[in-house]
Formats: structure tokens, C-alpha cells, sequence
């Protein structure tokens, strides 16, 4: 059977640093996969491959047995994949709602001429548009902050709509670097339960993050890096419970 996303001895060198060492592994369609490990691990930078936002010193990966090598970002979403940031990225001056509208595909504004000869056209696309964006942030719980500014919303309302934007490109395979730091404890609840419902809904997860009892409470798969390798790959439960990952990652306490 032909893997969901598989990266193979994937090498990143940024000078005389190695920030991936030979990095494979596979994760599968349908799972919530937590990428896991000490800071420096190489957590970004793979996910920067991924996405085509860095090109590797060597290696590969493949998306449903499709070589991304040399794909240009906005191709690698359209094919499928997007991602998320540490930093949020979001517009703070503009709506929740018009945050969404910017990641919808297909934008009107690429065919100027449209708006000349086929006015009630572009309004109505426009209206659709619309419409999609506002059932978007239902889906996130952000109904009732659709027409508040970014800038107003809590943080924990913010990290829900980044995820939002990323659902807005139609991917499939979601890669969230961190999309639970720094929240309350309700906020948290609020990410966690989306997240799995993501997967529910057929989407895939690879989600980079640090607190444990979120990787063991939405977690189907997780892969533990360190050093720019794969040291381990299981279940939840075996990679925390491990006391020689804890001793990488904790100093020997999880």
C-alpha cells in the first residue's frame, strides 16, 4: 500500500548545523500523528519541508506516492497539504471573518476583468464566498466573532482561527505546529475537542506539541525526534511512558 505522507532520509544542513539527520517516517491517512521532542529536534524544519517552504540537502518526501521535491508552496496546498505557524500570522486589522476569505483558493480579484463584463457574477461568487467563510468559523466556534477584528479576539480565539484558515484551503492533511501553547485550561479543552472532530471528519493531523497530556488525549500515532532524527515511533502511551525519551526530553520526568 502506497503511504499517506512519507518522508525518506531527509538531511537539512543550515551551515555546519544538521537540523534533520537522515528523518524518515510515514504517517497515516485518517490519524492524529504528534511530532514530539526536545527543543532544536528539528520539529519546524521538517515541517518546513513539507510545505515547501525550505528545499533538503537530500531526501525526500511524498504525499499519497507523489514526490514534492521542488514543489513551490501554494502547489503543495493545492495539493492537499497546508499548515500552520508558531506565530499566528493572522491579519489583526481585519475581520475574523475576511481572515478566512484571504485563505479561500480561487480568489475573484485574480480575474480583474471579470469584475468589468460579469458584475452580478463576481457579486454572487462573492456572497458564496462569504457564506463558506461564516460556516468555517461555525465549524471552529467563531460564529458570534465573525465581524470583530482580530485584534479584539482572546488568544485562545485566535489559535482557533488559524485553524480556521488552514481548513479554509480545502486541504486534507492539516500540519499545526503548536496549536495548543500558551492556552487556558478551557481554551485547551476548546483545541483538543476540535482536533479530534477534525479527524472525525476525515481530515489528517500532524500537529507539533510539547504538553503531554494533550499528545496523550487526541494522539493516535506520535513520532519522537531528536536531533534531526527519528528516535521513536508508537502509541501514545509507549513513547511517554519510555524512560529513555523522558530522559531526552524532561530530564527523566514526564
Amino acid at each position: 500500500m502506497t503511504p499517506y505522507l512519507q518522508a525518506s532520509a531527509v538531511e537539512v544542513s543550515f551551515g555546519g548545523l544538521r537540523a534533520l539527520n537522515d528523518c524518515s517516517f510515514t504517517i497515516q491517512q485518517g490519524h492524529i500523528t504528534c511530532l514530539v521532542g526536545p527543543n532544536g529536534a528539528g520539529k519546524t524544519t521538517i515541517f518546513n519541508v513539507i510545505t515547501g517552504f525550505l528545499k533538503p540537502n537530500s531526501g525526500s518526501v511524498t504525499f499519497k506516492g507523489q514526490p514534492l521535491d521542488g514543489w513551490k508552496p501554494q502547489a503543495i496546498v493545492a495539493a492537499g497539504i497546508a499548515r500552520t505557524f508558531q506565530n499566528l500570522r493572522l491579519f489583526v486589522d481585519l475581520t475574523a471573518v475576511d481572515n478566512v476569505l484571504a485563505s479561500l483558493p480561487g480568489q475573484t480579484g485574480e480575474e480583474p476583468l471579470a469584475a468589468i463584463f460579469r458584475p452580478f457574477h463576481v457579486a454572487a461568487a462573492q456572497r458564496r464566498r462569504r457564506e463558506e467563510a461564516l460556516a468555517i468559523l461555525d465549524r471552529v466556534g467563531l460564529s458570534a466573532r465573525s465581524g470583530d477584528f482580530v485584534r479584539n479576539l482572546s488568544y485562545g480565539e485566535q489559535k482557533l482561527l488559524i485553524i480556521a484558515r488552514v481548513l479554509a484551503t480545502g486541504a486534507e492533511l492539516l500540519l499545526l505546529d503548536e496549536p495548543a501553547s500558551g492556552l487556558s485550561s478551557g481554551a485547551l479543552e476548546d483545541v483538543m475537542a476540535l482536533l479530534r472532530s477534525l479527524r472525525n471528519d476525515g481530515k489528517t493531523l500532524l500537529v507539533v506539541e510539547h504538553n503531554t497530556r494533550v499528545v496523550q488525549k487526541i494522539a493516535d500515532d506520535v513520532l519522537f525526534l531528536h536531533q534531526g532524527h527519528l528516535m521513536a515511533q508508537g502509541s501514545p502511551e509507549t513513547i511517554v511512558n519510555d524512560p529513555a525519551l523522558a530522559e531526552i526530553y524532561f530530564g527523566g520526568a514526564i
